[in-house]
């Protein structure tokens, strides 16, 4: 598996969305910088903030679209071309209504599993052949109540769990940077998770 040279993390621009479920990408990313004491910053010729951080002594970059989900996939392209990155060397990080909060998950290639951001980057891309890392969010239940729940802010349990699972993603990141997908994928997917 090729090294990661770019993370980005899915949501909407703005405050009135931050705490939001569905910006689990940008919670992911935010909490990546902060961690790495970095700031985003506009690049004036991409769709979108970006940060730099040294990962396993790697140079990677961190991309949040600011093209609101359903149009990431414009964004996403833009800036794998921008800096001529291979989609294999992208990390994709988004909520997940199938996975419980509290879990984090790797996986390569496959299926939107209906998150338009993603179904947006693979449609743009003509292909699915980059890595992805799922936060669950959970499932409301009910299909027709999906939009406004992934579109509200989690409960403070979802959420603490949420930012749980974010943790235990950077713990096994540098593994991922580095190639070594199987490996960090089994230190992340092996974890018993709270209440699951």
């Amino acid at each position: 598996m090729s090294a990661l040279r770019l993370i980005v993390g899915l949501g909407n621009p703005g405050a009135a969305y931050a705490l939001h479920r569905h910006n689990a990408g940008f919670w992911f990313v935010d909490a990546l910088a902060q961690t790495e004491g970095v700031r985003f910053g506009r690049e004036a010729k991409l769709q979108g903030e970006v940060a730099r951080v040294q990962l396993d002594g790697r140079d990677v970059r961190l991309f949040k679209p600011l093209t609101f989900m359903n149009a990431s996939g414009r964004a996403v392209v833009g800036a794998l071309n921008f800096w001529k990155i291979e989609a294999e060397e992208c990390l994709v990080v988004h909520d997940d209504l199938d996975l419980p909060p509290g879990t984090a998950r790797l996986k390569f290639g496959g299926g939107h599993g209906g998150q338009n951001g993603v179904r947006d980057i693979i449609a743009q891309l003509g292909h699915d052949r980059f890595h992805r890392l799922r936060i669950g969010i959970g499932h409301p239940g009910l299909r027709d109540q999906v939009t406004p729940w992934v579109l509200g802010r989690a409960t403070r349990s979802d959420e603490e769990a949420m930012l749980e699972a974010i943790a235990r993603a950077m713990q096994v990141l540098p593994l991922a940077v580095a190639g070594d997908f199987n490996e960090a994928m089994k230190r992340l997917h092996t974890v018993a998770v709270p209440g699951a």
